[in-house]
């Protein structure tokens, strides 16, 4: 990892650093607090530095969209540069760590055919890197079961039970998923067993993990695990579960002889439940080690000034709740950005992508005139990107002489200057409030004139991009205070815990890739 100024080796240490965020992030509030479908309705440009709007709504697509991971080039304003560079000092390093040069045994295998099948390439990569960490700290800690928090369809279980041969107990709150994770192993086994017969080993096809339906993670249900004997020679082909209460339906009880210890792991355990998980590891005590790894921000309850609440997800810390800085949906939402992935973004793509936030932006005009008292309940028209890119680029393969020549003209007049002629753009939004209409159940005002509601935008859609990404750079900062929160609750425990937070993985590819690792002394 690159060196950074700050450290959180120590709780003395983390509390700078967060103390350091909040007091760079507080004059920023109005852009962590905006929301950037009012861009047009709101002017939200005129609270921005103007030699940075001035500067950047001529920027190539390419260079804004590297605002966000650092990037900034020589000819911006000395304050622009600044800004960007802070920000980027007080973010968490997300290159992905060194693990076998910091962690002890890890011994990363490649995920045969067999149990990476039905997985895409970020849950192919952060399944093999995750089962290779976890299975380090269970050695570590001498814990014979892993807790797999969150398991989905049980990736992550299957190959630490059949790869790294641990006991596994997979925990999800839905049946269906606990149900696919059964079949799923169920298959897994019967091609393992296959494979021993045909080679003659003499070995024991590994178990499938134990599958349990659980709608609250509990020191209560925990402990009721601990009791059930887990012995992989007594667990059925199967697997087993337990019910809401934490008591087994398929173990009896004379199965009980003994407690086991357990390391909790959750990849990508969503909200709240990874802040569940760690105050679980600090409350049971036969959860000797954790490996997390959150994600979902958004959905963070969040303690607000008159919420005496101490199981809210943030702030979790006695130190930053001391300082008393909020912060809110829209910048809980903020945290999620990834810096990663838009500067990976082509020049097309980044186009794309300011268009659409143009015209989301300009349909709220559409809203305020027309519906306002729809537009009072924040309405969402949901996920019409993707199919918008879609047709994009479905039109740039049909006519890609036209648009090629249509993007040199308009880029060398004014690089953030949208692709498209402005008919085609005053079209496309056509396209895209029609869409907005029909999704949120309205009917299409005969009074409207989207042309006109357009032509009145895009003066100023120029300014969109930029703004967009100036106020995306403070995700990774927002995300940083949140992972520090928590790693600062864990270190506030004092000697008995061992603390360290890592980026596990290629975060090109999984950009939530901050782990957060604890041991029980």
């Amino acid at each position: 990892m690159k060196s950074n100024k700050f450290s959180c080796k120590t709780r003395a240490e983390t509390l700078e650093w967060i103390t350091a965020i909040i007091d760079f992030l507080k004059p920023f509030s109005f852009l962590i607090n905006a929301h950037v479908v009012n861009f047009f309705k709101d002017k939200q440009w005129e609270a921005v530095n103007e030699e940075w709007m001035s500067c950047l709504k001529d920027e190539k697509p390419e260079n804004i969209l590297l605002i966000p991971s650092g990037g900034v080039q020589d000819h911006w304003p000395a304050s622009l540069k600044e800004f960007v560079h802070t920000l980027r000092s007080l973010s968490f390093p997300r290159e992905q760590a060194d693990l076998q040069a910091i962690l002890a045994d890890v011994d990363m295998v490649p995920l045969s055919t067999v149990l990476s099948q039905g997985m895409n390439l970020k849950k192919k990569h952060e399944v093999e890197v995750l089962s290779s960490v976890v299975s380090s700290v269970v050695k570590s800690v001498g814990a014979p079961t892993v807790v797999d928090v969150g398991a989905g369809q049980g990736y992550l279980a299957q190959v630490l039970s059949f790869q790294y041969k641990h006991s596994v107990v997979a925990i999800d709150s839905s049946s269906h998923h606990g149900k696919v994770t059964d079949a799923r192993a169920a298959r897994i086994k019967k091609h393992f067993a296959a494979q021993m017969r045909k080679s003659g080993s003499g070995n024991k096809c590994p178990d499938v993990p134990m599958t349990i339906t659980c709608r609250v993670l509990s020191t209560e249900m925990l402990k009721a695990l601990t009791d059930v004997h887990l012995e992989k020679d007594e667990t059925d082909s199967s697997g087993s579960a337990l019910n809401e209460e934490g008591q087994s339906r398929s173990q009896s009880s004379s199965d009980a002889n003994r407690s086991c210890s357990l390391v909790l792991a959750g990849l990508h355990a969503c909200g709240d439940l990874s802040v569940t998980m760690l105050r679980t590891f600090l409350e049971c005590e036969e959860v000797k080690a954790l490996v997390s790894i959150g994600c979902c921000y958004n959905l963070l309850s969040e303690k607000s000034s008159e919420d005496s609440c101490s199981k809210c997800g943030y702030p979790m810390s006695a130190g930053l709740r001391s300082l008393g800085f909020s912060l809110g949906k829209n910048a809980r939402d903020l945290a999620c950005q990834s810096a990663e992935r838009w500067s990976s973004l082509g020049e097309d793509a980044g186009l794309q992508n300011f268009e659409l936030h143009s015209f989301r932006a300009a349909f709220q005009m559409v809203l305020s005139k027309h519906y306002p008292e729809v537009l009072a309940t924040s309405p969402s028209i949901g996920r019409q990107g993707k199919a918008f890119r879609r047709q994009q680029q479905r039109k740039s393969l049909e006519t890609p002489a036209a648009v090629d020549t249509t993007r040199k003209d308009t880029v060398d007049k004014k690089p953030m200057r949208q692709t498209s002629l402005n008919s085609d753009m005053c079209s496309s939004f056509e396209k895209f409030c029609l869409s907005a209409f029909s999704r949120l159940n309205l009917e299409h005002p005969r009074d409207l004139d989207l042309n006109a509601t357009w032509n009145e935008a895009d003066a100023f859609t120029e300014l969109i991009g930029p703004y967009w990404s100036i106020r995306a750079a403070l995700g990774p900062v927002l995300e940083t205070l949140i992972l520090l929160d928590r790693l600062m609750f864990l270190q506030e425990q004092g000697d008995s815990i061992k603390v360290v937070m890592l980026p596990i993985f290629d975060p090109t590819i999984s950009p939530r890739n901050v782990a957060i690792i604890a041991r029980r002394l």
